[in-house]
């Protein structure tokens, strides 16, 4: 066992000694292949406006992320929100034999870690992912989203106490009316005979995803229902995750490379479509998904094909499949562009991009798009690595030029 192994170990121990103290706690756990992190936020800033919470810090290793949450946890905290991330198997069982949490939302599931350093296939991913929703309490909560076609099924095969939320009016509580703009989200909330008009600084379909599942945890725990709408219109983007930013060559920037999969790529890609202008839409590759690669790829192509994208630009090989899929599906081969590394995508970008286009930027962190930003503001990059293991952003790498 190495130094760190057993200092992890020991921070497992003194985790689990501070949660047998600290018995006031409500866990509210949070999984999935999407939206964990928006979800945690959004639900901990509506918990906060009646409870003391302390929430998942942002971009943990999904290893140690709960014995560093739970030891940051203040004996005057009455909530706990937890990411439970998992990328191999038998790591729910860990996090559950830490905490096991009184309320579940399951967001989503798609291929991502399937491949085989990971998970291996999308039915480990299902069956571990499930392991949460089987370890909460009798009395607990489970809360799936039902658009999503894998998570639905869970849920109803769950017979425990469950709440359903989505875009179709089957759900218990269900959207409609989506509008979205470079400034906001709006839609109506529905929830049994109420309606409730919602408006959010943050953007696009998965923020309404995160603002019903926010929505159904406040009700849960009886926060005011007139301060949740207040404290939801107030959000804002974080960095990468349909953030509006000043772009180059006076475009304006849709910054939504912080995480890609199947699902988040599709739902950025029609949220993009309802913003206003020519909308410019690049694509990096979506990582980990073994060999539902090139299908997962090819869906997000025929999803491009079919809404209203004026320019579409794949970054690396396994964008190829994109750009031929939207093809078939109809799309003009002159709206489409493909390049090997990020500095072809550049000089591509150099030649279209047009004063106040829209531009929109969506692949997996360890691509690092971002350097095509760089490169369009006349910076020096030198790396042309179509896959980088390193999590710290570009300008800041010695290895940039």
């Amino acid at each position: 066992m190495t130094m760190k192994d057993s200092f992890h170990k020991l921070r497992r121990i003194l985790a689990k000694i501070w949660l047998n103290i600290n018995l006031q706690l409500t866990v509210v756990g949070v999984t999935g292949s999407y939206g964990k992190t928006s979800t945690v936020r959004t639900v901990a800033e509506v918990l906060s406006l009646k409870y003391s919470v302390n929430r998942t810090d942002l971009n943990l290793d999904t290893l140690y992320n709960l014995p560093i949450t739970i030891l940051k946890t203040k004996i005057w905290n009455e909530v706990l929100v937890l990411e439970y991330g998992v990328d191999h198997i038998g790591e729910m069982d860990k996090h559950l034999s830490l905490v096991r949490p009184k309320i579940v939302i399951l967001t989503g599931i798609t291929p991502v870690h399937s491949d085989k350093e990971h998970f291996g296939s999308l039915e480990n991913i299902i069956q571990e992912k499930k392991k949460l929703i089987k370890g909460i309490s009798d009395s607990g909560l489970a809360v799936f989203n039902y658009d999503d076609e894998v998570v639905r099924k869970i849920g109803q095969k769950f017979s425990g106490r469950k709440i359903f939320y989505g875009t179709n009016k089957q759900a218990d509580v269900w959207a409609d009316g989506v509008k979205i703009n470079l400034n906001k989200t709006e839609f109506f909330l529905h929830d049994g005979k109420d309606e409730v008009k919602i408006e959010t600084g943050l953007l696009g379909y998965p923020a309404v995803d995160s603002c019903l599942s926010a929505w159904v945890v406040g009700k849960e725990l009886k926060v005011d229902r007139n301060k949740v709408v207040q404290r939801i219109r107030e959000l804002k983007p974080l960095s990468g995750r349909l953030s509006v930013e000043k772009g180059p060559l006076e475009t304006t920037l849709v910054n939504d490379a912080r995480r890609a999969n199947p699902a988040s790529a599709m739902a950025g890609l029609k949220s993009l479509s309802e913003f206003p202008g020519r909308k410019v839409a690049v694509l990096g590759e979506m990582g980990e998904l073994g060999k539902s690669e090139e299908k997962m790829h090819r869906a997000v192509g025929k999803e491009a094909a079919r809404l209203k994208i004026d320019l579409l630009v794949g970054v690396g090989p396994l964008t190829k499949f994109i750009i031929d899929e939207a093809e078939k599906n109809g799309m003009e081969k002159a709206k489409l562009f493909w390049a090997n590394n990020v500095q072809e995508a550049a000089e591509i970008l150099k030649k279209i991009l047009k004063k106040n286009d829209v531009l929109y930027l969506k692949a997996s962190l360890l691509r690092h798009l971002e350097r095509i930003i760089l490169l369009l503001n006349g910076k020096s990059v030198k790396c042309n690595l179509t896959v980088c293991h390193h999590y710290r952003p570009c300008d800041a790498c010695p290895g940039l030029s």
